[in-house]
């Protein structure tokens, strides 16, 4: 009932009375205007954190409701918004991680494959990172904060690496070396003390380095040169020309398939896997371009018997200006879900004879 039937009558509202309810409407509407531009960068956040999107998106949705609930509480003076919702952000998925295994990739269990046509062998229900849909970012365009700090933090093999450690390290590295926050202020968020926080992130850092994390410079999607490179290594592939391909590899070119636990490194063993990939599922393919992880991406679609193209795999891209050196590929059709792609494709209608 409107609040102006409401008093001509007099009866009280069961949800409270008409100051109420505009009370909480208007800070609801605050509570909106402050926080909603940190929605993007806390997913990358969170997304850092778990390795998986589906993770970060119900861990942001959770951030956003303790925000709330306590958002009457929160004292602008002593803390600065953002660093008020990662606080939050953070804690969470501190508490999430206590109950869920860390999402790798191939390359963090195992060690790389020597023979190309060895059986394939499946991971089983270990949950593996997941990639990042661009398209998640793609209309922040009015905070170009947040869009700087998603660049660059996204890399595919920088999350992976971030997996291998330990929960409270991952959060420490995170705010110190991608944030670039101060010790105090991430022994502030994690109730800890700076020298602590100190300790672990030279830990954090020792460990990235054991595992040789490469900072190879991955620049946006929208980098001609390497979307070219990635464009032409679509064409060799629907060709089904194996030198063609080759001559777009570093010559120590990484190839892993999450979930299985094979990967390859070398230019040779890559095109010695990709040519039985040919003889197992033919060379009718077809190959469109996307972007994941501030990454070049492609999906890839092969011809079956029953004349329709299907999903095969999501694959992602690391760049650089000596060629392509890492293929990170997807057969998940929940990754296909995730970026919104089709299952099925019809095959192009012959062209008409004369």
């Amino acid at each position: 009932m409107p609040c102006a039937a409401e008093r001509a009558v007099g009866v009280p509202s069961k949800n409270g009375s008409c100051t109420e309810r505009r009370n909480a409407m208007s800070v609801s509407q605050d509570f909106e205007s402050r926080t909603d531009r940190f929605r993007p960068e806390l997913l990358v956040h969170c997304y850092q954190m778990l390795g998986s999107v589906h993770d970060a998106e119900d861990l942001v949705q959770e951030t956003f409701l303790r925000a709330w609930r306590s958002y009457e509480r929160f004292d602008g003076r002593r803390a600065a918004m953002r660093t008020w919702l990662y606080r939050i952000a953070t804690n969470a998925c501190l508490t999430a991680l206590e109950t869920r295994s860390r999402r790798p990739l191939p390359s963090g269990l195992a060690a790389p494959g020597e023979d190309p046509r060895e059986p394939l062998a499946h991971g089983g229900e270990a949950p593996w990172l997941e990639p990042f849909p661009d398209t998640l970012l793609a209309g922040d365009r009015t905070d170009p904060e947040s869009t700087f700090l998603a660049r660059g933090r996204l890399r595919l093999a920088l999350v992976a690496a971030m997996q291998l450690l330990p929960a409270r390290q991952r959060a420490v590295l995170i705010l110190r070396d991608v944030l670039d926050w101060s010790a105090a202020e991430v022994a502030e968020v994690l109730d800890t003390t700076p020298a602590a926080v100190n300790s672990a992130l030279q830990r954090a850092r020792a460990r990235l380095g054991a595992v040789n994390v490469r900072e190879d410079q991955v620049d946006e999607p929208t980098d001609r040169r390497h979307r070219a490179l990635v464009d032409r290594y679509m064409a060799a592939f629907e060709d089904a020309d194996i030198a063609a391909l080759a001559r777009l590899l570093t010559e120590d070119a990484v190839l892993e398939m999450p979930p299985y636990l094979n990967w390859y490194i070398g230019r040779q063993r890559y095109t010695r896997f990709i040519e039985r990939v040919f003889e197992t599922r033919g060379t009718d393919w077809r190959m469109f371009p996307l972007s994941a992880n501030g990454q070049p991406a492609v999906a890839a679609y092969v011809r079956d018997r029953d004349g329709f193209y299907h999903m095969h795999t999501l694959q992602v891209f690391t760049v650089t200006d000596n060629g392509i050196s890492r293929n990170v590929t997807f057969p998940d059709a929940s990754i296909f879900t995730l970026f919104g792609l089709k299952f099925t494709m019809e095959a192009p209608a012959a062209p008409a004879s004369r």
